[in-house]
């Protein structure tokens, strides 16, 4: 038998193909565009995920005979996206993304309305799908009046397998309708944004069966036995099954365009006050905390884009060992801050330049801000009881290992370094298909994968980058008195 991850991004979609082990046979990718019609606004057409998803499916039928021997199906997708459907399943306008900013008044609205946070357990962010159909009610009324259902993007996959509305507890956790320590959507919540319980999905656990795949589908596919769809999960929660990051301990440290520190919880402790999220995990009776910053990687990037020349060049001249951190402060909020600011207009900064800054001083103050404000994640996390001794490492900003040394020091924890290609979303749904179909423990399913190497801080540097976050963080009253 064979299983099929498929991982729902921003930019493209991704196919994974693994044997009844877990071991991956094959992947295929296809990309497509974000539609930015107005400052702040996001949005993307569902039929774009279709084209990709046939496209990816055709390349691994006609290339993978174990294709023919699928049986089951998980989708991981990217989390708060509004797809809206009307009463004939057609849509209604294009997806609201999850980076989409023009429902800030709706949001602070809903944050501010009694339980909501209460029942949540989060605070209220743009990116969230409530205040989306917030702004569609108040702004495009004649859409809102059609709408019967409204589909995560994950979902949506789902329900173009399937023929059935199905989201699982993970990715629901992200809409604010939902009762995170429940699991269920909340009457409450579901009226304080004026929807009704008829308008969302039924509600399955990621590794539960969400239906079969569609016959018409399994024939066009060139399978002939049933297949399982599960659940699925939202990219963060099914990146922790790819790398087995599932009970109280694990978590880990992800280096992409945005900054994610994620902690698997084994109870329900929310503390929205920090601007941490919390949700369900993509399994039953676990949750998962998680801070993120939208500037990671994507600092070191527009770095190296006002200077010409590459972000890998930029790191490799700092050579091999860490050094204390420099004189020059960078703040990462180039797109607004989540956690622990949870302000959208937030904005960057250098400070402490002057006639002889280099542009080596210019990275090691960018690499310092990221790992500064990867930080304020980590000391939020450790404020709810989070116990995190060390952390798995994963995402672009891996490859560099000047990088990985300095967050190392600054978390005080030990990084490792996953071996192999394949540990994160695609797999994470792959194994929560698996899951769905044999019937297996999900922990003995998604387990971690082989350490390559382990990054330890560097303890003589350590006191310095202490002192240096502290600096950093005496910044948070001037960032305040500026907005």
């Amino acid at each position: 038998m064979s299983y099929l991850g498929i991982d729902l991004g921003t930019s493209g979609l991704r196919t994974l193909l693994v044997d009844d082990t877990g071991q991956p046979i094959a992947s295929t990718e296809r990309h497509y565009d974000v539609d930015n019609p107005h400052p702040g606004w996001s949005e993307q057409g569902p039929a774009d995920w279709i084209v990709a998803l046939d496209g990816a499916i055709g390349e691994l039928r006609d290339s993978q005979p174990a294709f023919k021997e699928l049986r089951g199906i998980g989708v991981a997708g990217h989390m708060h996206g509004a797809t809206l459907l009307d009463d004939r399943n057609a849509v209604l306008r294009p997806c609201i993304l999850w980076n989409d900013t023009r429902s800030h008044a709706e949001a602070a609205t809903l944050d501010a309305t009694q339980k909501v946070r209460d029942l949540s357990g989060n605070i209220v962010f743009p990116g969230f799908t409530a205040p989306k159909l917030e702004w569609v009610r108040k702004n495009e009324p004649e859409t809102y009046a059609k709408v019967a259902k409204v589909l995560l993007p994950a979902a949506y996959l789902n329900y173009y397998l399937t023929g059935d509305h199905v989201a699982d507890m993970s990715d629901s956790a992200g809409t604010s309708w939902l009762d995170v320590g429940a699991r269920d959507w909340s009457d409450l919540l579901l009226d304080a944004g004026h929807m009704r319980r008829d308008q969302m999905p039924k509600l399955v656990e990621g590794s539960e069966a969400a239906g079969q795949l569609r016959s018409d589908l399994a024939a066009r596919w060139g399978l002939t036995e049933p297949v399982t769809v599960a659940g699925g999960a939202g990219d963060n929660a099914a990146a922790a099954c790819g790398i087995g990051a599932m009970a109280e301990g694990q978590g880990f440290v992800s280096l992409g365009t945005s900054g994610v520190l994620l902690a698997a919880r084994d109870g329900y402790r929310p503390a929205p006050e920090t601007a941490l999220h919390t949700f369900c995990h993509a399994v039953p009776g676990r949750w998962y905390q998680m801070g993120v910053m939208l500037s990671a990687t994507d600092s070191l990037n527009w770095l190296a884009r006002i200077t010409g020349t590459k972000p890998a060049e930029l790191t490799a001249a700092l050579g091999d060992d860490l050094q204390a951190p420099g004189k020059v402060r960078f703040l990462p909020y180039l797109s607004g801050e989540r956690t622990p600011h949870n302000d959208a207009d937030i904005r960057g900064s250098f400070t402490g330049l002057s006639a002889s800054t280099t542009r080596d001083d210019m990275t090691r103050a960018v690499l310092e801000g990221v790992a500064f404000g990867l930080r304020d994640s980590f000391e939020a996390l450790k404020g709810t009881g989070a116990q995190l001794d060390a952390l798995t490492a994963i995402g672009g900003g891996t490859g560099s290992r000047y990088w990985l040394q300095m967050i190392a020091t600054v978390l005080g924890v030990p990084l490792h370094l996953p071996a192999g290609s394949e540990f994160g979303a695609a797999l994470g749904a792959a194994r929560l298909g698996m899951a769905a179909v044999t019937g297996r423990d999900p922990d003995a399913i998604m387990t971690a994968p082989a350490t390559s190497e382990i990054i330890a801080p560097v303890a003589e540097k350590a006191a310095a980058f202490d002192a240096a976050y502290a600096a950093f963080r005496a910044t948070y009253p001037a960032i305040a008195a500026v907005q």
